[in-house]
């Protein structure tokens, strides 16, 4: 990289996704950083999903181009893919009944041939990303006897094996209790810390936004309303605008909503 130039992970340009005639994002535009700490906010509705699934290849876009480290996705082997983006989903459906540590293990499938046996390397990175989430206690029991902080935790895990630089979340923390909350938005601003990984996180509590996001974009019925820096753009009137409630920022890291 030469010096000045700006180390872009991933780039979006004028991406829209149409079903039928209903528009579902448009003309969306924006670029993230390496090492950076992204968050997403917006009304139900508004393409916060949709642009997720967009930037990992998991739907055809109508229009536009997404690049990885300046390479268009679509030129991207799945595996290849694997070990650029890592993704957790909000909602995690086990046919069967795996206990954490394979699920763990299945971070690192990108890595190994067909039918190959774990290596110990897999092994190695394996407990490192459940110590890490401290998760390493749970490795034998059931996903399926977890608690939603637990799964959520493992997750996280998961997409930690497959040592990508960029982690996707799409509200890992909405079914949580509050203090479960903290601790996965403290796990991820670690994650971000120490490894250098760039995290993109999809929210809908404003004061976690707040508090832990360097920077923000904000979408409105498909359209990218806002992207900067969250302390810039979270305000009294730009959460009126989105979301028609009146709010007010007390310090640093709350919000309170009045009506």
């Amino acid at each position: 990289m030469k010096m000045g130039e700006i180390d872009l992970i991933l780039e979006a340009k004028n991406i829209s996704y149409f079903v039928r005639e209903k528009r579902i994002i448009e003309n969306i535009s924006f670029s993230l950083q390496r090492g950076g700490f992204y968050c997403v906010i917006g009304t139900n509705g508004s393409g916060k999903t949709t642009l997720l699934k967009s930037i990992t290849n998991h739907i055809e876009l109508s229009s536009g181009v997404v690049k990885i480290n300046g390479k268009p996705i679509k030129k991207y082997y799945q595996k290849q893919l694997a070990k650029e983006v890592s993704i957790v989903w909000q909602h995690n459906e086990f046919l069967f009944d795996f206990s954490a540590f394979q699920v763990v293990m299945m971070g690192r499938m990108p890595y190994q041939k067909l039918l190959q046996a774990d290596s110990q390397n897999d092994l190695e990175i394996v407990k490192q990303s459940m110590e890490k989430t401290n998760t390493w206690h749970l490795r034998n029991r059931s996903i399926k006897q977890l608690s939603g902080g637990e799964l959520q935790r493992i997750m996280i895990a998961r997409a930690l094996t497959q040592e990508s630089p960029l982690m996707l979340l799409d509200e890992p923390v909405s079914s949580l209790d509050i203090r479960h909350q903290f601790d996965i938005m403290e796990l991820l601003k670690k994650i971000n810390k120490e490894n250098k990984t760039t995290i993109f996180i999809i929210l809908h509590n404003l004061s976690l936004a707040l508090k832990y996001s360097d920077d923000i974009l904000t979408l409105k019925d498909g359209h990218l309303m806002h992207f900067g820096k969250t302390r810039d753009i979270i305000n009294k009137e730009n959460i009126q605008e989105l979301f028609n409630v009146e709010a007010e920022i007390i310090d640093k890291d709350n919000i309170i909503i009045n009506k």
